[in-house]
């Protein structure tokens, strides 16, 4: 049965708790998007993994959820948004428990890839939901809210994450999932309306795009191959070679098979005929290659060439969270009143140059000197981005295209920090066991911050020169 549209209001305790339930979902997600990276060097120890097998302990949660979550969003349009989130919740937990029972490497990167699946389904349904649930009075307002508490997740997830490893183990990063959960499937049940595109084709359907996705995982997982295992084979050896190859025939077959199937494609191509969408998911992919390139590269430098604990290195982002906490709603709001192009202009170029202030980081490094300031500048920008992006992205599109359109700016997010984190260890000559060399790393990271912020100067100039006001985003 499908629920009534825009039924939910904010000040109503089912508003707040359809709020809750997706806030928790998205903030699960992200949480696992940003506490590895604090775990890589201890679990690198433990597990005996090369600098590779830490990028594939990134990339393989990444990719699957990269390359699924248009698939997640199409399912929750045609089999019912809160079904499909439910569903996600219940294998996400399950996956979790699979991650931190790894004894080696591999199991772990393989379990971090049915985790990546788990997420694919949740990530796109936490916003939609949202989207379809509210009445549109009230959405924007919910939409602030679910962008700050689920930035507020990604960013505590260091801080929780370096307590977790320090007084018990890196394994306690993945069963911390379990109770999140158990809550989210609570909240949902309770609180979430059931809703769905009464429009789209039901799965099953000759129409359903499976091909789609399973191009999509292989233009994405070829060229992640490539790029990682390129300083280990080298680049011109032949699964390095093939990888590419097949990673470049997958993408050019999936834009010409979404292409041949307009609307009924995974990426509808009516998505794609305004000017503005597109333009916000390259933007997209800049930002968030910057923010998981910097974040992968800054919790191994502080622990592996600073010294730190990885308590200590959790702690030193967590001015990112306060902002984000206090700054996200109003970012929101002023974006709404003036439009997103300031918002999304500004806050790149604040944060690249945090990460330039944080390239001077090295060993004895203070942190109300060397490493505060940058850190407030960074979140600072990152604040002006979050909330004003998710708004004109869901703007940009018609409502009946809230999951799907969810899903491709979700899997935009996850491309830009999984080419990151497969490109820039090559581009920086890091490799092998590399990542435990106090010189070597420390040399490494502070060329890989002068390519984050470059990344982010780019997503300011696009955003400076192309991007406008939705006409579904209202001025106040």
């Amino acid at each position: 049965m499908t629920a009534p549209g825009h039924a939910l209001r904010f000040s109503t305790g089912a508003g707040r708790g359809a709020l809750l339930a997706a806030t928790l979902a998205s903030g699960m997600v992200f949480l696992d998007s940003t506490v590895v990276n604090v775990a890589l060097p201890r679990l690198g120890a433990e597990l005996d993994a090369t600098v590779a097998g830490l990028q594939w302990t990134v990339n393989g949660y990444a990719l699957v959820l990269a390359a699924f979550v248009l698939l997640g969003g199409a399912l929750g349009d045609r089999l019912g948004r809160r079904r499909v989130f439910l569903v996600g919740a219940v294998w996400f937990g399950v996956a979790s428990v699979a991650c931190g029972l790894a004894q080696d490497s591999g199991t772990l990167v393989a379990a971090r890839f049915l985790q990546g699946a788990g997420g694919a389904l949740l990530t796109p349904g936490s916003l939609a939901v949202l989207q379809a649930s509210f009445h549109p009075d009230d959405r924007g307002r919910a939409i602030g809210a679910w962008s700050g508490l689920s930035g507020v997740s990604a960013a505590l997830g260091p801080f929780l994450g370096g307590w977790l490893i320090d007084t018990l183990s890196w394994r306690w990063i993945f069963f911390i999932n379990v109770p999140i959960a158990v809550a989210v499937v609570f909240a949902g049940l309770r609180w979430v309306p059931e809703s769905r595109d009464s429009d789209a084709p039901r799965a099953g359907g000759e129409r359903f795009d499976v091909a789609g996705a399973v191009l999509g995982a292989l233009a994405l997982a070829g060229v992640a191959y490539a790029l990682i295992e390129a300083p280990v084979r080298g680049p011109a050896a032949t699964p390095v070679l093939v990888a590419a190859l097949v990673g470049l025939l997958a993408a050019v077959a999936f834009g010409l098979l979404e292409r041949r199937r307009g609307d009924a494609a995974m990426l509808p191509v009516g998505l794609l005929s305004g000017r503005l969408f597109p333009v916000l998911n390259v933007f997209t992919i800049l930002v968030y290659a910057a923010l998981g390139g910097f974040t992968f590269f800054l919790a191994v430098h502080l622990q592996n060439a600073v010294g730190w604990s990885a308590l200590r290195t959790g702690l030193a982002s967590m001015p990112v969270t306060v902002l984000l906490l206090v700054g996200s709603a109003r970012a929101g709001a002023l974006a709404a009143r003036i439009g997103p192009r300031l918002p999304l202009t500004v806050g790149p170029v604040v944060a690249a140059v945090g990460l330039l202030l944080l390239r001077r980081v090295g060993a004895g490094a203070s942190y109300q000197v060397d490493v505060l300031p940058g850190v407030l500048l960074f979140g600072a920008g990152l604040t002006l981005v979050v909330a004003p992006l998710t708004a004109s992205v869901l703007a940009a599109v018609p409502d009946r295209f809230a999951g799907v359109a969810s899903g491709v700016n979700n899997a935009a997010s996850r491309v830009g920090g999984l080419l990151a984190v497969a490109a820039l260890p090559l581009l920086v000559s890091l490799s092998g066991t590399g990542y435990a060399q106090p010189a070597e790393l420390t040399a490494a990271y502070r060329q890989a911050l002068a390519w984050c912020a470059g990344l982010l100067l780019a997503g300011a100039v696009l955003a400076a020169l192309l991007v406008r006001r939705p006409s579904g985003q209202s001025q106040s």
